[in-house]
């Protein structure tokens, strides 16, 4: 097996598999003959050398530009999909492996499925992706390339979610989707970013800024502080920030208008773009438990523009020399917005960004 990156469907791309010892070793996790004691060894080499530890780097141009005094750019380009979905995608297929499924199904606008694709190819899994119909991609080869099937669903996010987990019951295939079951293997994986900040910062910084859509990385990272901190690792919890699209994304609205739970939104009230497609959500999934840690972190949530994600995006790639997909703009905007209607004090903040393809 050759070098290889895999293009996502909202633009996002990742960085090819490295080193000999990591293409002998996808070649035989992935072999059905040998014994899955070897092949969950093997896929946990690949897991722990492709994923994660990802460049965390100063702003300093931003730093400039917003009056911020510390600004690190936790940058999730470097992963082999491209995005921080990776670390939840691997962590799902060595479940199923472990547990003994062939096949794993997700339901996705992009990122996640895309993750799913690989890191099932990779472990010699099936995987069955369930894609909305009107999503806006001409990428769907990305999704095949090593045998996943991909199925168009009528109806919304929400729906192909349904069919999906439909699906696994029927057919005995593996549910990766967000919520039930899974939060905690998601939450856990995400919590690998508290961890890797902590080791660059050696404390916890003073806000954690995320763009949300269910809600799941947030409250992954936060989790990863809280234990951190009671641990005596950490003098502090972060602020944990949330960005997204305006008015369309509950965790946001739910937290503006102080509601006790995060409720969902109207679903024909939704109209993507291209730019704020991997923010929408009119049901977060893992609503609730980012809302939770916006609020116990005294964190804060707002809408961010698409205008405001496509400037952040040029100034980053002019500036910073960061190819960030727009959408994963939203928690850095919400950060540098708060600063300039109320000065945050000198201190170190972090924002979680993600690549995309050049």
């Amino acid at each position: 097996m050759g070098e290889q990156t895999f293009n996502l469907l909202d633009g996002a791309v990742g960085q090819p598999l490295q080193g000999s010892h990591i293409r002998e070793a996808t070649t035989s996790a992935a072999n059905p003959q040998a014994p899955i004691e070897e092949r969950l060894e093997l896929y946990e080499d690949i897991f722990e050398s492709e994923v994660g530890d990802t460049a965390m780097t100063r702003g300093r141009h931003l730093e400039r530009d917003t009056g911020l005094r510390q600004l690190f750019l936790k940058f999730e380009g470097a992963n082999p999909s491209g995005t921080q979905k990776d670390r939840i995608a691997f962590a799902q297929v060595m479940d199923a492996m472990r547990r003994g499924f062939d096949t794993v199904t997700v339901a996705t606008c992009g990122n996640y499925g895309a993750a799913v694709a690989e890191a099932a190819r990779l472990a010699g899994l099936k995987a069955v992706i369930l894609i909305p119909a009107e999503y806006h991609t001409s990428r769907l080869r990305d999704l095949e390339v090593g045998g996943a099937s991909v199925r168009r669903v009528a109806g919304d996010y929400e729906r192909a979610v349904d069919l999906s987990k439909e699906l696994a019951s029927q057919q005995e295939f593996y549910d990766a989707n967000p919520g039930g079951s899974n939060t905690a293997i998601q939450l856990n994986a995400y919590g690998q970013i508290a961890y890797e900040i902590y080791d660059d910062l050696r404390d916890a910084p003073a806000v954690v800024a995320v763009p949300v859509s269910n809600g799941t990385t947030l409250a992954g990272i936060h989790k990863g502080f809280v234990s951190l901190h009671r641990r005596g690792k950490t003098s502090r919890i972060p602020r944990m920030v949330a960005g997204s699209t305006y008015g369309k994304n509950p965790i946001v609205r739910s937290y503006r208008k102080n509601l006790l739970h995060c409720e969902p939104l109207s679903p024909e009230k939704i109209r993507e773009t291209a730019v704020n497609e991997p923010l929408i959500n009119w049901n977060s999934l893992d609503g609730d438990l980012a809302l939770d840690a916006i609020r116990s972190s005294g964190g804060w949530a707002s809408y961010v523009s698409d205008k405001a994600m496509l400037q952040t995006t040029r100034k980053l790639a002019e500036q910073e020399s960061l190819n960030v997909l727009p959408a994963a703009t939203a928690g850095l905007i919400s950060l540098m917005e708060q600063h300039t209607e109320e000065a945050l004090p000198g201190d170190r903040y972090v924002a979680i960004l993600t690549g995309r393809k050049k």
